[in-house]
């Protein structure tokens, strides 16, 4: 069970980068990769958006960047996982 959960956790972290990944794309209307960016973000933004409200977007040289994906692979990478392996 442990091992099923841990393959799982490994999956939403693929899901995260691959999200932060295409949030640089822009797809047209129709496009299915906006299908799939539609997909990754029904999954990935429940957990990200309560990361948003409590670390907001840092402004860096006039751009803002999000480290909500950062933040939450280290803490399913580094505090999850182990615990899980354990």
């Amino acid at each position: 069970m442990l091992t099923l959960l841990y393959w799982i956790l490994q999956l939403y972290v693929l899901a995260l980068i691959a999200y932060a990944v295409m949030s640089f794309i822009r797809p047209r209307y129709g496009s299915p990769l906006l299908s799939v960016q539609r997909f990754l973000g029904s999954i990935v933004e429940p957990v990200l958006r309560p990361v948003r409200r409590l670390l907001p977007t840092a402004q860096i040289g006039g751009m803002g960047i999000d480290f909500s994906v950062t933040i939450v692979v280290l803490v399913i990478e580094f505090v999850l996982l182990p615990l899980l392996v354990r």
